[in-house]
């Protein structure tokens, strides 16, 4: 695997595993009992960002660990997607 290729497949994990992890452990301002006017009652009541993004770091860390692993101990052979030209006849 080039690194390149393990980049792209990081950043398409990291991004991927971001919309799983956001809501975890989310208090909305409805449920915490104070809503901000003019934001809608399901906003966050503390976004927490930062812990979000760390989470997820670690948790894309992990997938992508599994991913690369499954392309480079060749359990799934990626060779299959390459297309073979078709001689002319």
């Amino acid at each position: 695997m080039s690194l390149t290729f393990a980049i792209a497949i990081y950043f398409i994990v990291w991004w991927m595993t971001l919309f799983a992890v956001l809501p975890f452990n989310v208090r909305t301002q409805d449920e915490d009992g104070h809503v901000v006017p003019g934001t809608p009652e399901s906003a966050p009541a503390k976004p927490r960002l930062l812990r979000i993004v760390l989470v997820n770091t670690v948790v894309a860390s992990l997938v992508f660990a599994f991913v690369w692993s499954v392309i480079v101990l060749k359990w799934i052979d990626l060779d299959f997607m390459q297309l073979e030209r078709m001689s002319p006849v």
